[in-house]
């Protein structure tokens, strides 16, 4: 059972996931330079809004108050994020056809400017030597329908330390999995985030880089809720969906050739 292994932060981020709690948060449009029309306004609200569709799991608030489970509500993803750690807690997403498109992979990692005054805010340059990826919670892949959503995959807030095997081989295959799913006639809710202490990269064994800004996971989980295309998504789930439950360790000597064997229940009983 994946309580047998899971620290108790986790055991709740999946069962409420698996409860599918509905509870919408008022979505925070992202801050940058560009200056956006009421029309994306209204757009970037509507879809912010529906990568909580199905729950905010830790209950996570835009209150700074609490730095170690803080709302960030883009356009393209949604997440808690830890300041303490200098990483996401968990980020979630809706992926469907309308999300992907011919854009390409802008590798432009940047800091998040949109953290409150005086945050820590990890930069591109934060996992420089360490050998750990940058690794996205919400790939890139799920975000090609044009340039500026690709882009706000790149944010540092969206990374965490990942050992290279982990991102590049196993994980990628999870995420070219769900996209695949999506080319099938389905969509996705996707939660992602990761727990723990300590992962080994391709340059041996650490627990935190930046100057121990920011702190190396010890497991990478996701849980993927699939849906026949459609719509009312909440009200369409029953006891038989299909829900894909992952958790592997954050090492350079993980099973390359499949995430299948990392598969895991969600069933807390």
């Amino acid at each position: 059972m994946l309580k047998n292994f899971i620290n108790k932060q986790i055991l709740i981020l999946f069962g409420t996931f698996a409860m599918l709690s509905c509870k919408k948060q008022e979505p925070i449009l992202p801050q940058d330079n560009h200056v956006h029309t009421q029309e994306e306004i209204n757009s970037m609200a509507r879809l912010a809004t529906e990568n909580l569709t199905m729950g905010n799991p830790s209950n996570a608030t835009t209150s700074t108050t609490s730095p170690t489970n803080y709302l960030l509500s883009k356009f393209t993803w949604a997440a808690s994020y830890n300041r303490d750690l200098g990483r996401p807690n968990w980020v979630s997403w809706h992926l469907n056809s309308t999300w992907l498109g011919s854009a390409t992979r802008c590798d432009c990692f940047a800091s998040d400017a949109t953290l409150p005054t005086g945050w820590y805010r990890v930069g591109s340059s934060s996992y420089t030597g360490s050998g750990f990826d940058r690794g996205h919670n919400c790939p890139s892949g799920d975000r090609t329908y044009n340039s500026t959503d690709n882009r706000e995959t790149f944010l540092m807030t969206n990374m965490m330390p990942q050992s290279p095997n982990n991102n590049q081989q196993t994980w990628e295959k999870l995420e070219s999995y769900c996209r695949k799913l999506v080319s099938q006639g389905n969509e996705c809710y996707i939660i992602c985030g990761s727990y723990g202490v300590g992962g080994t990269g391709s340059a041996g064994y650490k627990t935190t880089l930046d100057a121990g800004r920011v702190t190396v996971p010890s497991n990478i989980w996701k849980v993927v809720l699939v849906l026949p295309n459609g719509t009312n998504d909440v009200s369409r789930v029953t006891t038989s969906t299909r829900v894909i439950a992952v958790n592997t360790p954050n090492t350079q000597t993980i099973v390359t050739s499949t995430w299948g064997g990392y598969r895991v229940s969600v069933d807390l009983s």
